[in-house]
């Protein structure tokens, strides 16, 4: 499988001045069509690190690949940016217009595409994000979890090949973030690569692979059920598991061993139901 991103040896600071890296010596591989999440306690260096994925960021020492492309390319920064979209914790911050379809194609007009072309591919966006049945709405009069699809429609509008979302949930109830959620599987499944920053365990445990950073650093690397599986690993990095591993655990403190792949509602439901079943 091809790579999306490559990260190597990088390490980034905020203030040249101060001994503490943000980014401390990260090297990893993201594949093209890869779902990867990205975990840690706040101040490990995760959302520096995924603003290195589309150059906001530049490496201070080490180098950040975009599809072989070296992000600190200045010549290269739109074809790096046309393949990495990204999507930030707060919407409002990224809706710039008054009509969800006006603001979807806000980016394709700057561009210069052509109108015919513009339609084609904000309704594609729409309908992929599940935000089509509002085009005509007002974005301030619309839930969070629909104001996110709106800024999600409008990066996947671009035609990226990899979404960033940095903690896109994190000001989401539980309705939105499941809406989102839903628009992300969509987007996995049309071959679109997704890393997801996020403290959402439950979010994680849908992914491909899961990165766990600690000051600066990755320190744990697998599937879901590899991690998630490590729970008192977890707990020192002062991180939560999905609640269906605690419930594995618990029946596992209760001298009901559980398998260690039960990390979804469904998967404890389908143990569940197997064990009363027998």
């Amino acid at each position: 499988m091809e790579e999306m991103l490559r990260v190597q040896d990088v390490h980034f600071r905020y203030d040249p001045e101060q001994p503490v890296w943000a980014v401390s010596g990260v090297s990893m591989d993201i594949k093209k069509g890869e779902f990867v999440a990205v975990l840690g306690a706040n101040g490990c260096g995760k959302s520096t690190l995924a603003k290195h994925f589309n150059a906001i960021l530049l490496p201070e020492k080490g180098t950040v690949l975009v599809e072989d492309i070296d992000t600190r390319t200045e010549e290269k920064l739109y074809d790096i940016r046309q393949k990495v979209g990204m999507v930030f914790q707060n919407p409002d911050n990224q809706i710039v217009a008054t009509v969800v379809e006006e603001d979807v194609a806000f980016a394709l007009e700057n561009l210069g595409v052509p109108s015919p072309e513009i339609r084609t591919r904000i309704d594609e966006a729409m309908k992929l994000a599940g935000i089509y049945e509002k085009r005509d709405k007002a974005p301030h009069k619309l839930s969070g979890g629909q104001k996110q699809r709106v800024a999600i429609a409008g990066v996947i509008a671009m035609r990226p090949d990899c979404l960033v979302l940095d903690e896109a949930t994190a000001m989401l109830d539980p309705s939105g973030r499941r809406s989102v959620m839903q628009t992300i599987r969509k987007l996995r499944a049309s071959g679109i690569t997704i890393v997801s920053i996020t403290h959402y365990m439950e979010e994680a445990a849908q992914a491909d692979r899961v990165l766990v950073m600690n000051s600066g650093r990755i320190v744990m690397e697998g599937t879901p059920e590899e991690i998630f599986a490590q729970t008192e690993r977890l707990k020192r990095y002062h991180l939560d598991v999905p609640q269906a591993a605690e419930l594995r655990d618990a029946l596992e403190a209760e001298g009901l061993p559980a398998p260690r792949r039960i990390i979804t509602p469904d998967a404890a439901a389908d143990w569940l139901y197997e064990l009363l079943k027998d």
